[in-house]
C-alpha cells in the first residue's frame, strides 16, 4: 500500500505574482505554486513524510530570499 501525503502553504506577499514567479523555478516534480491575489499557494504531494518535511524546509527558506528579492525589485 502506497501512501499519499499532501502538503499546503499558503502565504499573503505585496506581490503575490513576483514571489510566485521566483519560486516556480525552484519547485521539484512533485510542488506547484501559483498566485492568486494577494497569495502564494504551493501544493507538495509526496509519498514519504520526510520528503515533504524537507521539501517544506527547503521551500520556506526560497520564500524568504523571493520576498526579499520581490521587495527589493519593487522599491
Amino acid at each position: 500500500m502506497t501512501m499519499r501525503i499532501e502538503g499546503i502553504v499558503c502565504t499573503p506577499h505585496a506581490d503575490a505574482g513576483c514571489v510566485a514567479e521566483a519560486l516556480s523555478s525552484d519547485n521539484l516534480s512533485n510542488m506547484t505554486t501559483t498566485a492568486t491575489g494577494e497569495f502564494v499557494r504551493t501544493e507538495i504531494h509526496t509519498d514519504r513524510i520526510r520528503s515533504l518535511v524537507a521539501s517544506v524546509d527547503d521551500y520556506l527558506m526560497n520564500l524568504a530570499i523571493a520576498e526579499e528579492i520581490c521587495d527589493y525589485v519593487s522599491q
